[in-house]
């Protein structure tokens, strides 16, 4: 069991938005749901790629917000577009690689090459890199790479 676990809190959709992103994510499941009223589960306990989460229909009280977030590291931009394309159906596409699911909840799609070029030492070329994300809601890496290369 990991020690520290993520615990998002649903409107009546626990379940509905564990079997979502098991949906979404390789390598994932929903690992168990208890029952609850109305046929519904109560809570789930669900995998993305190894990270487990847990899931709870906790009511309209409280809300996602952008303040926490999940970062998701893509090694190509086919995995930046496919991920961008199901977790953005149905939410907000936003600026820099973020997006809000239409459960509510904040993602973060980045290739892995962002945070290369962004620490490049040539803080030119880092500069223009920042200045073609700040343009971009999905992240494209061709025109990153095209930025660096002052192209």
């Amino acid at each position: 069991m990991q020690k520290i676990t993520p615990f998002l809190w649903f409107d009546g959709k626990a379940e509905e938005a564990a079997n979502f992103y098991v949906s979404v994510f390789k390598n994932s499941k929903v690992v168990s749901a208890s029952p609850g009223p109305n046929g519904n589960a109560m809570s789930a306990t669900f995998q993305l790629d190894g990270q487990e989460f847990f899931a709870l229909n906790g009511g309209p009280q409280f809300t996602f917000s952008p303040a926490v977030s999940f970062f998701v590291n893509c090694e190509t931009q086919q995995e930046v577009d496919e991920l961008w394309e199901k977790l953005s159906a149905g939410g907000k596409e936003e600026r820099c690689g973020w997006l809000k699911d239409k459960y509510g909840l904040s993602w973060q799609i980045i290739p892995s090459i962002l945070g290369k070029l962004l620490r490049d030492k040539d803080r030119a070329k880092a500069n223009r890199v920042m200045q073609a994300m700040l343009q971009m809601n999905k992240i494209d890496i061709k025109r990153l790479e095209q930025a660096y290369a002052d192209e």
